[in-house]
């Protein structure tokens, strides 16, 4: 059976998404390839289809227990013979999978990169043909990555100990050039095919938002989705403690989830919330990476995250099925020092050196100024953001904040002019300003820590200009590359800025209209043309089938599916088969119970 059959008997899919055949076609002529794809690109799609088609069996490498089961239980779902091996298993359960894999009947085997350095493991693989070993999340292989992790130092080691080197596959939501070039090394891939997607999600909408009171920002925000699913991220236990406190005395249901709790409670919470018995979770970053629930709606992140690698990947846990989606971030200064402190104060990694450890936390404090950019730039944010990850988009993307609350365009050379001769005269001086304090000195405002600022002849040259605005156009000029931002957030010349008076460049900044309803900010029509009223039929009938059988909604179908079905209606085997996320096996299973729902529902003799 060629690719494209597998995909729609096994996964119910009429055709791949960019990227997915060119990686699978490499895959299946045995050549090692590395996806970047973004989050909710089907990524798993490029793995899972060749380990249906090889000889021998995949054994696909990821970092949490979580992630493998419900990957795990999403392919049983399909009827396609995966197993997990991880450390929640008894004995008995251990065996059995053991058996099952000695007989040939899995195809596809998760476990964890803990598990590879073991003896007993490294026994079990070399009695097997391993035809694909696949790695997720590769990013945390590299030191220099967001999320670094030591036992993925133990793949290149294991793929060593194989009587015969398997294809690698390796894959990642996040990766900058710098860590997809540590992958290439650390993994040793042999000529790989590479492949970036790009990092757009044009259905997500991002959002930075400065509250006074961030708690009632969150609160109205959440009664204003009353029906939505949601994940709130904070930055301390202490945070998400007291927030789901406030969330629930506000009469809003809502589960918590980090490292402190119990083993027992935080599986709970997190199953509550993908069984859809609680619509929120308030959580510290110890969740999301082995979540893969499509439905959710909205991303707030309550605090700013320390690099923009970090926010893209649990912002981008939002809208997977592609339904429109909110990713909201509320960004206070106080953010920065807990950020600050956070990175001076990182748990120690004994197989890291004390020259690298301090070259790893500056290369942490520069991400953090990055994300600082980003909050607090005048530019597009999402223009912002793939800039950063090494991808092109248009500086106008009409669908964040930046560019919402955004139209008209201000010449600003003067200005500019101005505030590089001013950081220049400074610099003479050997001072170094942050940005409050070059506005001051720009408006002719006395600094007892600097007096001789005040001798400067550039001092006072922008009196005429309100702090407000001259804060704007120097913080627009950092988010522009026109001026560093260095230690301390002290502002620095750079071989742009001299350009830009050498060349006697112009320079324009956006100027703001007027602040759109939440109603237009948050793109609540996500489904024209739905029957809503087949469509809460179908939910009903979903959410009756996957108690039944103890799965999550999303692994019956997913939202995407059933408004598929409310479009196409089908009454017959060969219709149901054409909706999209329909394959033999779930029509077998479901078929009946969903089309006689869509019968009733448009038979003739219904009753309005």
């Amino acid at each position: 059976m060629t690719a494209l059959g597998i995909l729609k008997q096994c996964f119910g899919y009429d055709s791949f998404r960019n990227g997915q055949a060119e990686l699978i076609s490499h895959i299946l002529q045995r050549q090692d390839v590395f996806g970047i794809m973004p989050t909710g690109a089907g990524k798993s799609i490029c793995y899972q289809v060749p380990a249906l088609m090889l000889g021998g069996m995949t054994i696909v490498i990821s970092p949490l227990i979580s992630l493998m089961q419900n990957q795990v239980s999403a392919l049983q779902a399909n009827g396609i013979p995966a197993v997990c091996l991880n450390s929640m298993l008894d004995e008995t359960s251990y065996k059995a999978i053991l058996s099952r894999i000695y007989r040939g009947e899995v195809k596809m085997l998760y476990t964890a990169p803990e598990r590879l350095s073991t003896p007993s493991f490294q026994r079990i693989a070399k009695k097997l043909h391993v035809s694909m070993i696949t790695v997720d999340e590769v990013h945390c292989v590299s030191q220099w990555g967001q999320d670094f992790r030591p036992s993925y130092l133990n793949i290149l080691p294991f793929v060593k100990t194989l009587p015969q080197r398997p294809v690698l596959s390796v894959f990642t939501a996040t990766a900058t050039p710098e860590v997809a070039e540590d992958v290439r090394k650390l993994l040793d891939l042999h000529e790989p095919f590479c492949l970036t997607t790009g990092f757009n999600r044009e259905n997500l909408y991002f959002s930075v938002r400065q509250p006074r009171d961030k708690l009632q920002a969150l609160l109205e925000f959440v009664k204003s989705h009353p029906d939505k699913t949601g994940i709130v991220y904070c930055i301390s236990r202490r945070l998400v403690e007291q927030v789901t406190d406030e969330l629930n005395r506000a009469g809003i249901p809502a589960v918590r989830y980090h490292a402190g709790l119990t083993d027992t409670e935080r599986r709970q919470n997190q199953e509550d919330f993908i069984y859809d018995r609680a619509r929120l979770i308030v959580a510290t970053n110890a969740f999301g990476m082995g979540i893969d629930k499509p439905d959710v709606s909205f991303v707030i992140h309550y605090n700013m995250p320390k690099n923009l690698e970090s926010y893209y990947q649990e912002a981008g846990r939002a809208g997977r099925d592609g339904s429109p989606a909110e990713c909201i971030l509320f960004y206070d200064s106080a953010d920065i020092r807990i950020n600050e402190f956070l990175i001076e104060n990182s748990g120690e990694n004994p197989q890291i050196d004390v020259k690298t450890r301090e070259k790893l936390r500056r290369k942490e404090k520069q991400r953090l100024r990055t994300m600082q950019n980003y909050c607090t730039g005048a530019s597009c944010l999402r223009y912002y953001m793939l800039d950063y990850f090494g991808d092109t988009s248009p500086k106008y993307c009409g669908n964040c904040s930046f560019c919402r609350t955004h139209s008209e365009m201000k010449d600003i050379t003067q200005e500019t002019q101005k505030i590089i001769s001013c950081i220049y005269h400074l610099h003479e001086q050997n001072l170094h300003l942050n940005a409050s304090e070059l506005t001051a000195v720009l408006r002719g405002k006395a600094l007892k820590k600097h007096p001789e600022a005040s001798a400067l002849s550039t001092y006072g040259i922008m009196k005429s200009i309100s702090e407000k605005a001259c804060l704007e156009i120097i913080t627009y000029l950092v988010s522009t590359g026109l001026l560093s931002l260095k230690e301390q957030n002290l502002l620095h010349l750079n071989r742009k800025a001299g350009l830009f008076l050498k060349e006697q460049q112009t320079l324009s900044m956006p100027v703001k209209k007027a602040i759109p309803t939440a109603e237009t900010a948050s793109g609540k029509n996500h489904s024209p043309g739905i029957d809503e009223t087949l469509f809460q039929l179908l939910v009903q009938c979903r959410n009756t089938v996957a108690k039944k059988e103890h799965l999550p909604a999303y692994v019956v179908f997913t939202d995407m599916t059933l408004r598929d079905m409310c479009r196409k209606q089908p009454v017959s085997d060969m219709a149901f088969l054409s909706v999209s996320g329909v394959g033999r096996v779930k029509l077998e299973k479901y078929g009946d119970a969903f089309m006689n729902v869509i019968r009733n529902y448009t038979s003739p003799v219904r009753k309005d």
